[in-house]
Formats: structure tokens, sequence, C-alpha cells
């Protein structure tokens, strides 16, 4: 197949932008039963609904199976968490209870949600999958991990320490992913990731995904991965079919709100994501909505994990439909009914903007985006708008008829 490649600015020489094109050796398959995949995991598939692979399933599960390291970007909502929950069924020995896979997530949700989606295409196979994440109970980390678990999806703050106890045994791990790369090779996580990697047999593979690569990350990656297989996407092609973007201009932060609240009497919403720079402003505002008797529900990292399970579960269910939330939601959470975000504070860097929006256009479903623009935020929304090669309008008298 011919590889159609072209240089992204900026990048060293290595590495390349691949236009949703293979790089040498790696072949698109596009049906699940050309993967060589087990008939057990084929089952799985088909009854968690998927008829096909996407694009990115088509390129990266095949690569990853065979052994090499991959890095992997695709847009939300485009089936990355079941390429690698696909790649990590296949490639475990399920007679062999101890961990041999790996997932780290920067949430503690992503964390959960890999591990339903690992349990549900995997439910033919007697898997054994963990969420190891902060904020639970230690013991029933001990317990688990006591027992063997095939697979492991967690966060790397409870992981490091579950290793360092010597509850999660390595030795037999073979393939580490990180999911949102990204953001766990950022300050937060780069050192635990280190440590981890430190315990891992020196073979270990590397499986890198997420949304957006910057070239920092690539950089990064340099250090713990063996001529990785690429398969990138140029970051123009980013922003999202089926979604529309639009901005309201507000003179001043006080305004923000009474715009909100026009906007929420005048819509017909599915569900929505409401985002807020700080967990402050999360819990103003969600106070301030309530008291002029709008319902929502709100959700930040300083909460306790049950709630935040809680009010998670109630947004899957659709018992709430408007979720406020800082930019822990940002990624990978995938609630198929999001048909609107809003950005009530602009993020604070342009891969952000990305994830945001992913939450909504899943698979593909048309979405809008609506940005509070005040005016010391023009130039943060050209710098996204150049940086992505698209145009964010200003939004039009007839919203209510693109939801």
């Amino acid at each position: 197949m011919a590889v159609r490649r072209e240089r992204g600015d900026g990048l060293p020489d290595r590495f390349l932008h691949i236009q949703y094109e293979s790089t040498k050796g790696v072949e698109v398959l596009s049906g699940f039963d050309q993967m060589n995949l087990r008939e057990d995991l084929i089952r799985g598939i088909y009854a968690y609904g998927f008829e096909r692979p996407s694009a990115i399933q088509q390129r990266a599960i095949k690569p990853i199976v065979n052994g090499h390291d991959v890095i992997a970007q695709a847009q939300s909502g485009t089936g990355k968490t079941a390429a690698i929950s696909i790649a990590m069924l296949q490639s475990v020995d399920m007679q062999l209870k101890d961990t041999q896979a790996l997932c780290l997530s920067p949430t503690r949700e992503l964390a959960v949600q890999i591990q339903k989606v690992v349990l549900a295409l995997g439910n033919y196979l007697n898997v054994h999958c963990h969420a190891c994440i902060g904020g639970t109970n230690l013991g029933e980390d001990l317990r688990k991990l006591h027992f063997g678990q095939h697979i492991v999806s967690g966060t790397p703050g409870r992981v490091l320490d579950m290793i360092r106890r010597k509850t999660l045994r390595t030795s037999n791990i073979k393939m580490i992913v990180l999911d949102e790369a990204d953001e766990m090779l950022n300050k937060g996580f780069k050192r635990q990731i280190y440590y981890i990697h430190r315990f891992l047999p020196p073979n270990t593979q590397v499986i890198l995904i997420s949304a957006t690569m910057p070239n920092e990350v690539l950089e990064i990656t340099n250090k713990f991965m063996t001529n990785p297989i690429r398969i990138l996407i140029k970051r123009d092609e980013l922003t999202l079919e089926g979604i529309k973007h639009f901005f309201v201009a507000v003179e001043c932060e006080e305004w923000k709100f009474d715009t909100l609240c026009d906007l929420y009497d005048s819509l017909t919403i599915s569900q929505a994501f409401i985002f807020c720079r700080t967990k402050r402003k999360v819990n103003w505002l969600s106070e301030k909505m309530r008291a002029s008797n709008f319902t929502v529900s709100s959700i930040h990292g300083d909460m306790p994990q049950k709630e935040r399970d809680a009010i998670m579960k109630e947004f899957h269910s659709g018992q709430t439909r408007v979720l406020i939330t800082t930019d822990i939601l940002a990624r990978g959470i995938d609630v198929q009914q999001v048909s609107l975000v809003i950005n009530y504070d602009l993020p604070n860097s342009r891969e952000l903007y990305i994830h945001r929006i992913g939450r909504s256009g899943r698979f593909g479903r048309n979405s809008v985006v609506i940005n509070f623009v005040k005016l010391e935020d023009i130039t943060i929304l050209r710098d996204i708008e150049q940086y992505y090669s698209t145009q964010i309008d200003e939004m039009p008298m007839n919203i209510a008829e693109m939801l």
C-alpha cells in the first residue's frame, strides 16, 4: 500500500505525521475477522455492538498484538479504548492468573471505564481485570491483586503503591499502555511513570495512546520505547467531524452566568458538559445554577471517590442531564447522549480544547460546542483556530435547531 506522509511543522525529521496511512509493515484490516483474534474475543466484540473496526482499530490492533511498541494518535470518540482493550485481551495468557498487561490513565474515571470495556469485550474469555485507583478501599486492591488479575487498569499513584508493596507482581507484565499519553507524560505524572517502568521486565512492550501528541511528548518516548510504529494524524484533522464550534462574546466574567441561563432556557438538550477551569468555579457555578432552580450535577478531583462514582453513574444513566466539571473529565469519558459542550471558561491549552470537545460527537454524532469568550480570551480563541486550521464562528440565533 502506498504511504502518504507529510512533514509536521516543527517536528524533528524522525517524526512524521501520518494521515491515517500505514507506516511500513502496518496493514489496514477492515474486519475484526481478519486480525486472527481468539474466537471468544470476536464473540465479545460483536456482542458489545461493534460490526467493523474504526480507522484506529484497523491500524493499531495488529501491530500491538504482534508485539511492537506503538504510538497511536486518533480523534476522540473513534474507538481508542476498544483498540487497546482488544489488543490486551488478545495478548494475555488466560491460563496464567497474574498481571500481564498494565494500562495507566490520568483519572480514576477513565481507569474504571477502561476496566468496564475490557470486561465487556472479554465476557467470553473469563478475564480478570481490576481497576487499581486512588480514593478506594486499599483492602479491596490487596485482595483482588493477591487473587490474580490478567489486566490491571489504574492510576499511576495507586499502581506504584501496589508495586512497592509487592502486591502487584510485575514479573509477568509484558505490556504497558499509557492512555492519554500526553497528560501521563507531563510533569504531574512523569516521575511516577518512570518509577513504574523501572519495576517492569526490560523487554516490556510500550503503547502510547492519545488524541494529541505534542512534540515534547514524542521526544520523551525515545527514552523508553524501541523502534515504535507511529500512527499519527495531522493536527488540522483533529477537529471532529459532526461538531459545530461557536463562540459567544461576553464583556465581563459576570455576564457569563446570565448568558448560560439564557442558553439553558432556550435549548432542549439531551445531555451536556459545562467546563470550568477551577474546582472553586465548578462549586460556585453549581450552587448558583441550583439557586436559580436549574437541575445540574457537578464533579471535580477534590470530591470523595464514592461521590464521584455516584454522580457519573447518574449521568451515564441519563438521570442528570447537565454536568459541570473541571478538566478531570476532559479526557476519555464516553457518554453517548452528550450533544452539547459549553466552555464556560476556555481551557488553558490548545490540546485540552480538543479533549473537551471530544466529549460530544462520539463516533460521528452531531453536536455543538459553545465557547464563552471575554475580550481578553479572543487571542486564545484565535490561537486555537490557527493551530487546528478551523473556524469558530459567532453563535447564530437558530442554535436550538442544531441540537
